[in-house]
């Protein structure tokens, strides 16, 4: 048996009755947009464009025309990992993003750690930083081993004609929310640094764990956006075909 990944809505249906999931993962690029308007993709993915652009008080019009305009960019991606089927995209996020985060959490650890001991006595905001960083990290560490241990090769096995487990609504439910905690604590994150920007007279470690932070930000939201809206509909949609 085959199965796709992504299912689209009807076509015709207009960009601003599409989840917000949707639309980036038929063009990822479109997540720039979102990123723009402060729009979440990925822990509110399942969200209406009309709807998510209410809640942010952003005009839906100017959203669609940057969309639109988006989507007349000749450039086309070189790839799309929502496209891939469900056992690649398993290992395509452990590859790209999983693997990104093991390498960049200790370095951005030991600079947050640093930036809070040396700067943290007249500006506080960099110990909540710290401290905000390090819980994050250590549940991020946790969340990927039990998708690579109990999760992915649940779904590899179903994408591959292997296995269909009975269900899996209780490990996927475990990892959306903790997906949403991490959304949490990147907005934390976010408010705690000025959006990530330095003072002026930062130095070049604060400089440093401010950028990183900021390439974190971006690496686990599409990150996240590919489990909640791509990888994790497909597992249930296989789940159902496999036992009905």
């Amino acid at each position: 048996m085959s199965y796709s990944t992504v299912v689209f809505s009807s076509p015709g249906t207009p960009l601003a009755d599409r989840s917000v999931g949707e639309l980036v993962a038929e063009r990822p690029g479109r997540s720039r947009v979102f990123q723009t308007h402060h729009i979440d993709f990925c822990c509110q993915g399942g969200t209406t464009l009309r709807e998510a652009c209410e809640r942010k008080g952003v005009s839906l019009d100017t959203v669609v025309t940057e969309l639109e305009r988006e989507q007349a960019d000749p450039v086309e991606p070189q790839s799309n990992p929502a496209e891939l089927p469900p056992h690649a995209l398993c290992d395509h996020i452990v590859r790209q993003h999983h693997d990104f985060l093991r390498q960049e959490l200790p370095r951005l650890h030991a600079m947050s750690e640093r930036v809070a001991r040396v700067h943290g006595g007249h500006a506080a905001s960099l110990v909540e930083v710290f401290k905000v960083f390090t819980g994050m990290a250590n549940e991020l560490f946790a969340h990927m081993q039990k998708e690579e241990q109990i999760l992915f090769p649940a779904i590899k096995a179903m994408s591959e004609d292997k296995a269909v487990p009975e269900s899996l609504e209780g490990p996927i439910s475990v990892m959306v929310q903790e997906h949403d905690e991490a959304g949490a604590a990147l907005e934390k994150l976010g408010d705690l640094t000025n959006r990530y920007q330095p003072p002026a007279d930062a130095c070049n470690t604060y400089r440093a764990l401010f950028a990183g932070l900021a390439e974190l930000e971006d690496d686990l939201k599409r990150h996240i956006h590919l489990e909640n809206a791509v990888l994790f509909p497909a597992a249930r949609r296989m789940i159902g075909e496999g036992t009905s």
